[in-house]
């Protein structure tokens, strides 16, 4: 059990500094471009800025899977890596089924996989909360200062 905890606590800890440290790029990328110059297309700017976001936190999300996946394969608890992916994203979005797939064993693994999956989901959506606000107030201020032109 004292295994279990040491491993998970680890892929814990690196799960969230690797998911914080895409926020912290694309925090930096945006306000680089808050920055810069308005949009000359608001729309497609706010558009581009909010998908590119989203992508790249599912990317973040993604390697925190396979990391799991990786570990759960390196424990001998899967045959193939697709299994081992399929399993820790059941666990990572939700409890998924974790009798009977994992050894007795390493479930507690699977607990603390769930748990992890919360967490930075929690953080993810907070943040691109943020973002669209950060790319809304840009967008209206943009469109607001176009039609004043007009």
């Amino acid at each position: 059990m004292i295994l279990q905890i040491i491993i998970g606590t680890i892929l814990v800890c690196f799960t969230v500094v690797g998911t914080t440290a895409f926020i912290a790029s694309a925090n930096a990328l945006l306000a680089k471009a808050l920055h810069s110059e308005r949009p000359d297309h608001p729309s497609r700017w706010f558009i581009f800025a909010l998908s590119l976001a989203v992508l790249w936190m599912l990317t973040a999300l993604t390697l925190a899977v396979w990391i799991w996946a990786g570990v759960f394969m390196f424990l001998d608890q899967f045959q193939t890596f697709e299994a081992a992916t399929y399993f820790s994203v059941l666990c990572f979005t939700t409890l998924g089924v974790v009798e009977g797939v994992v050894d007795q064993q390493w479930r507690l693994l699977a607990g603390i996989l769930a748990a992890n999956g919360f967490i930075l989901f929690s953080v993810v959506t907070a943040f691109l909360i943020d973002f669209y606000s950060k790319c809304y107030s840009v967008f209206d201020a943009t469109k607001q200062s176009s039609s004043i032109q007009t």
